[in-house]
This record gives C-alpha cells, structure tokens and sequence, in this order.
C-alpha cells in the first residue's frame, strides 16, 4: 500500500502541472471567432463602430452605410446616397451620429433613432477619420487630401475651424481632458492637439514604426499605441513622445484599440489575417495571441461593454492591371461575400 500510494504522487503531480500548463495556454489566447455574418449588398468599407446599449454595429460602405444588429448579423436600416466614406462618430447626447463623407468634403448628421440626414456640414478635403471631443464638445474630421483636422461644434453643426496638420492624417484619439494625439502617416509621428485652442502643441517622431495608421489609447497609463507597417505596434508615453517599446504584429494594421479592463491592446492586421493581442501589463509588452481571422481584416470595432469585436472584410477575384479609373489596380469584391467576423471570450 505505501509503495502504491507513493507511485501515485508523482503522476497525480504530474497531472496537476499538466493541467496548470493547458490552464496557462488558454489564459494565454483568450480570444476565439464566436460567429461570422454575410452582408448581401456590395460596396467597399473603411471603419466601423459599435452601440452595444442600442445593439447596432455601424458599418461604412462606400457610398452608404449599413446599420446592422449586433445580436443577429441583420441589417436592420440604411443611409444612402453619400460620395464616399469613412467613419462614424457619436456625439454625448446619444441622439445624433456623424458619417465622414469624404468624397464630398463633408459631415453627414444623422438622427440616431430614426436614421434619417438631419444636415451636412462642410470640411477639408477628404475627410477621413472622424471622433467626437467631449471637454469641448466638438466632432473632429482628419482630412487625408487636406492634410488638415476640422473642428465642428456639435451642439450648432458649425464648422468652428480647419487647422493645417504637418503630413496625411490618419486615426486620433481623445485623452478625455482636452487633448488630441493624431498619427501622421506619410512622416511617421505623432501630432498632439490642444482641442480647446485648436492648435498642434507637439510633434513627435516614431521610432521603428513606419506609416502609421491605427491608434489606442490607455488613459490610466498615459499610454499611445500606433500600429504601423513592418509588423509594428508601437508603444509611445502620452505626456514625453518617447518610443518606450515596440510589440510583434501582423501585416497590414489599419486599426487598433484598448482595454482598460484587461490591460490589453489590439490591432487588426489585414495583410495576415489576424488580430494581434499585446498584454500591455508588464514592460514586456508581450503579443499572447495571433488570432487568425481573414485576409483583408484590417477596420474593426470593439465593444469594451461586453469584450467583443467585430471586424470585416470580403472575398475578391484577380486583380486587375491600374488603370485611370482603377488606379490601385483594386481586385473586384466577390458578390454576397462581404463578412463580419465577430470575436470574443
């Protein structure tokens, strides 16, 4: 009996570190793809937002937008007849939305309940990324072509001003108390804009992180995290510009985003098909997970209410030779094979 018992301890110890191990893997890769939808309408996309207490996904299409239930992968309304656009963003009142048309060089208002335009608001050229301001409550376009921002006051739907940006801008982030930190793609820095005055009040190079595109922020730390080509995320202090580190990864990044929560950072990178989780907990700022997602997953949204993602992306044919109309040579979207991937615990 004591030789039994005594052979029994080293294999029960050894199931515990077994399990401990297998525990570990999991808490190491949280994140799974929950389900995935298939739009039946065509047109390209860019960014994407979330209203989790509305259960709508707001999802930008080209020339219109599509409102979708984030339960069931419905589409349940639309707003059409735009040039092209970007983003969305919603002001404090809960009531209105605002779609970045950059094709014409405006702001679309729209009532919220009813999806319905309340009013256009003109900006720079290109009006790309879009994000509401609360301590002044402003809505913020970045004008690619323009290489500008425009401030508009949500409360008149006046454009207050258009300020020169030292490069093309890319996505921007609010710190809550009166700051804005924009990427400038084609220069590789960071710009930081007091919203109140409307001015840049310090320009700041990125070290080993190369056009930039998506940006997260992390309040409590102070923390910017740009993702950038070469399979960069970058991690910036929000108060000195200083480059503090730099985390693995994938290719083609376009956005990025944080959880206060978890103490985690987030990219979703197109060119690989995955979406990058980086543990922002320890100055290691180690990347846990490369969760396979699709090809051409660049935009996504997260709902930091429920932990869940949602990212998008379709199928498409050869590409083509560019060509006057089709400079990029951009492939042709397969029909009914637009997707949203949705990603979660």
């Amino acid at each position: 009996m004591k030789r039994l018992r005594c052979t029994r301890v080293p294999v029960l110890l050894g199931l515990f570190v077994l399990v401990g191990i297998a525990a570990s893997a999991v808490a190491q890769k949280p994140y799974h793809i929950l389900k995935t939808w298939t739009l039946p309408d065509a047109g390209w996309w860019d960014y994407l937002v979330v209203d989790p207490p509305a259960h709508r996904l707001y999802i930008t299409r080209g020339d219109h937008m599509d409102v979708v239930d984030s339960n069931s992968g419905k589409i349940i309304g639309t707003i059409s007849e735009m040039k092209g656009i970007h983003g969305i963003a919603f002001d404090a009142t809960g009531k209105y939305g605002y779609i970045s048309d950059g094709g014409a060089n405006e702001v679309v208002v729209f009532d919220r309940s009813t999806l319905k335009k309340v009013t256009t608001i003109p900006t720079g050229a290109g009006a790309d990324a879009i994000m509401y301001e609360p301590v002044t409550n402003t809505i913020w376009t970045w004008n690619g072509h323009g290489h500008s921002a425009t401030k508009i006051d949500a409360a008149t739907f006046k454009p207050v001003v258009t300020i020169p940006l030292p490069g093309k801008p890319e996505f921007a982030v609010a710190d809550g108390h009166g700051l804005i930190y924009d990427n400038i793609e084609d220069k590789s820095e960071i710009v930081r804009i007091d919203a109140k005055t409307g001015t840049v009040t310090a320009t700041w190079p990125l070290k080993d992180c190369e056009s930039p595109s998506g940006l997260a922020y992390d309040a409590a730390g102070k923390r910017l995290f740009p993702v950038c080509d070469g399979k960069h995320m970058g991690v910036v202090d929000a108060t000195s510009g200083k480059t503090i580190a730099t985390a693995t990864i994938g290719e083609g990044p376009d956005a990025a985003r944080w959880s206060a929560k978890h103490k985690l950072a987030f990219a979703s990178c197109g060119g690989s098909g995955e979406l990058a989780v980086v543990d922002a907990s320890t100055p290691a700022y180690k990347t846990i997970e490369m969760l396979p997602t699709m090809r051409g997953a660049r935009t996504m949204a997260y709902d930091t209410a429920n932990d869940r993602f949602y990212l998008v992306t379709a199928k498409f044919g050869p590409r083509p030779k560019p060509t006057p109309e089709n400079p990029y040579g951009r492939p042709p979207m397969l029909p009914g094979s637009f997707t949203v991937i949705v990603v979660g615990r």
